[in-house]
């Protein structure tokens, strides 16, 4: 399985989202699903924010691009190839402000591109070409966003997230959403980082199954 993993978050070792994704690779190598990563920090490599001359060389025909325009274009093509070939996409982020960082912002808008990650079909319909892609978003949240709570209306991220990437064809992401942390107790934040491990090794466990399952298909096709 190739997995093309994402973090977004500002800290390094006090992640608590890059700590996750982390575990959750962990497991599903423990699971005995062989995978590949590729790796991408997106504070570190961050896309560049769109400019006039992107937006303008997105939205020309392929054919009639020119060399300055495939240029601005080269890093953004780049990425979308990442996320084509891959077979499943784990994005870890931090709430911030009650949406999405910045950086991961910026990949979003990078990876965004007609012609490649959505197409428009001859019958008017636009087509994202994700949706062969297992999908999970593991995200961190200072506060308590769940169903009920106080702030839960407060919850710009997880729409967002579903938005753009159903768009590109995701239709059924997965998120494991680790709340509350930062502004709350210690109790609470023990229990809120143990929920989430417990959803991730669960999800870990049925991926590893359909891969799994799907490696012993191809190996009976094969004889």
């Amino acid at each position: 399985m190739k997995v093309m993993h994402v973090d977004a978050s500002a800290k390094r070792e006090r992640s608590n989202s890059r700590a996750l994704s982390r575990f959750f690779i962990e497991r599903l190598r423990a699971e005995g699903v062989d995978v590949e990563i590729d790796y991408l920090d997106v504070t570190v490599d961050t896309p560049p924010h769109v400019t006039e001359a992107f937006a303008i060389a997105t939205y020309t025909a392929a054919e009639d691009r020119t060399p300055a325009m495939k240029a601005t274009l080269a890093a953004s093509d780049a990425l979308c190839q990442r996320l084509l070939e891959a077979d499943a996409l784990v994005f870890a982020m931090p709430m911030y402000n009650w949406s999405m960082p910045s950086a991961f912002k910026a990949f979003v808008d990078s990876v965004t591109r007609t012609g490649l990650t959505y197409v428009n079909t001859e019958d008017g319909r636009i087509e994202g070409q994700l949706g062969r892609q297992k999908v999970i978003f593991i995200t961190s949240r200072g506060a308590d966003l769940r169903p009920g709570t106080p702030f839960s209306s407060m919850d710009a991220l997880t729409p967002s997230l579903r938005a753009a990437f159903g768009f590109l064809g995701v239709a059924e992401p997965t998120f494991v959403d680790a709340q509350p942390l930062q502004f709350s107790d210690q109790e609470a934040r023990t229990q809120a980082l143990e929920r989430a491990r417990g959803e991730l090794s669960a999800i870990a466990s049925r991926w590893a199954q359909v891969e799994l399952s799907s490696d012993v298909e191809e190996e009976a096709d094969a004889i």
